[in-house]
């Protein structure tokens, strides 16, 4: 049986599915049909709905060319949504039926319809994941029909917003882009509002877009890897009694912070009052301060450890006790401590970081520690250096794990190997592959120096890999150096279990 609105209500066992959910009026435009928009923002949707506090659907624009939309329409735009990780230290595997999305429109294919939505009064809420490289300005549109880039088409239908209903205040939009970019919101404002400039508008309708349209800055946060293997989707399918083309995969843990003073913003927004992992604040600057150092962070500081250490995901990695010990005491002990200002107390930090070691415990995700090394030295440039230079503002010794860390990023980025511009490099057992753009700097520093230290010391004073000269911390090189020596004598894996890493981590 094929997932639908037809074979669900008939089935004996509906899995939460009622005709009144699933035939909700549209009031949302969302562009993208990815998997983090389905696991995110759609959940928090289908969740209000369920509850009878939000009482809309998701009328959805796929933007781009791959693929089509005849699954959705087949299975009349539900999906199911696994939920599997670690929860408050519980294991959670549980299934939710998604009946959020009303339909799925093609961008290239099916424009006008797009644009006639725009004529739905109840229709308030735009939002987005057209991947980082979805907010950027094609100036052709500004002279094009059909507009190719998605500020060209969010434009396009505001322009037919202002249209239909002659620019009253109340026909704004509350717009929420969710692409994983700083200022998201004010930088997709920029560029529409450059496009509109570009095409002549009027100051009344310059006017409409600048003062009744709310922008607004987010930050999402949540792993979705989306499909499962094939033959994990057949064994739930199974289990669930239907077919569904559309099953995706999440974690349990959620965090969307929309970042808007607004009071009608948080009205359009009142799906949020069925969702604790929705935080709408005029700031949300908190939230990616403890996202990029506790979490991006501690990543980077820990990958070259683990995958030298010879775990090739996560959750294999969180199985050892010297690893785990490592990455729970450089979190609680040395980074948490450095997160704090005045929206962020220690405890809260401390909070966020139990929920970090958890999500990298989930044993469902084959989260590839390779992947997460790809440009490994900028990812340490701007997620690690600031704390080093935080600490230092504070403290007098070298941290000493994160200087462990950072021993093991040179290691990892030590170039075995150069063919044509490819690095690669070879940790005594396998070769693996280099994806940095500084690898040419880094490679280039090996080869000059005389000796090790004389290379550390080099590398660390570049400030075009860092931004700034790290041998100007105090004990910092010595102790980069001692963790080297340490790693490379007896194998990062013995040096994890060693009691001298015991003796620091203790």
């Amino acid at each position: 049986m094929q997932l639908s609105k037809k074979t669900i209500s008939q089935a004996a066992d509906k899995h939460g599915y009622t005709e009144q959910v699933a035939n909700l009026p549209e009031r949302v435009l969302q562009f993208g049909t990815g998997v983090l928009l389905r696991g995110l923002p759609d959940y928090f949707i289908d969740k209000a709905n369920k509850e009878n506090l939000f009482n809309g659907r998701i009328v959805v624009v796929k933007s781009t060319a791959n693929g089509g939309t005849d699954a959705f329409k087949l299975q009349d735009g539900m999906f199911t949504l696994l939920e599997r990780g670690i929860q408050d230290g519980i294991k959670v595997d549980r299934q939710v039926l998604n009946t959020a999305i009303s339909r799925v429109l093609s961008a290239a294919d099916e424009w006008n319809e797009i644009l006639a939505c725009a004529a739905n009064p109840l229709l308030q809420l735009v939002i987005s994941n057209t991947t980082e490289v979805g907010i950027v300005l094609v100036e052709s549109d500004a002279a094009s029909a059909v507009p190719v880039s998605f500020p060209g088409r969010l434009l396009a239908f505001l322009e037919a917003r202002y249209r239909v209903f002659n620019g009253s205040d109340e026909s704004g939009m509350v717009i929420v882009p969710a692409e994983l970019i700083v200022d998201n919101g004010t930088k997709l404002k920029e560029i529409v509002t450059t496009l509109a400039r570009l095409k002549g508008h009027t100051d009344a309708f310059m006017n409409w877009l600048e003062q009744s349209n709310d922008f607004c800055n987010s930050l999402v946060d949540c792993i979705v890897p989306g499909k499962l293997s094939a033959d994990e989707h057949r064994r739930r399918e199974q289990e669930l009694g239907y077919e569904d083309e559309l099953m995706i995969m999440s974690e349990p843990y959620r965090l969307w912070a929309i970042e808007t003073a607004s009071d009608r913003a948080r009205s359009v927004l009142s799906f949020s009052e069925a969702n604790k992992d929705i935080v709408i604040t005029p700031d949300i600057n908190k939230f990616r301060e403890l996202k990029l150092r506790l979490l991006n962070g501690t990543h980077t500081f820990s990958c070259a450890l683990a995958f030298l250490s010879g775990f090739s995901t996560v959750k294999q990695a969180m199985n050892d006790a010297g690893f785990t010990r490592f990455v729970s005491s450089l979190m609680l002990q040395e980074i948490a401590p450095l997160v704090v200002q005045e929206t962020i107390s220690l405890s809260e930090a401390h909070a966020f970081a139990e929920q970090v070691l958890d999500r990298f415990r989930n044993p469902y995700i084959e989260h590839q520690w390779i992947s997460i090394s790809a440009q490994y030295t900028s990812k340490m440039a701007m997620r690690c250096v600031p704390l080093i230079d935080k600490h230092y503002s504070v403290n007098h010794e070298p941290p000493a794990l994160m200087a462990l860390g950072f021993a093991a990023y040179l290691l990892f980025t030590r170039p075995a190997e150069n063919s044509g511009g490819q690095y690669t490099g070879n940790d005594g057992t396998k070769k693996y592959p280099i994806n940095d753009d500084k690898a040419t700097a880094l490679y280039a520093h090996w080869q000059s120096a005389p000796d090790t230290e004389a290379c550390v010391y080099a590398i660390l004073k570049d400030e075009q890999l860092f931004g700034k000269d790290l041998t100007r911390y105090k004990g910092f090189p010595q102790a980069v150096l001692q963790y080297l020596a340490l790693l490379t004598k007896g194998g990062v894996s013995n040096a994890l279990h060693s009691g001298i890493l015991k003796q620091t981590i203790a």
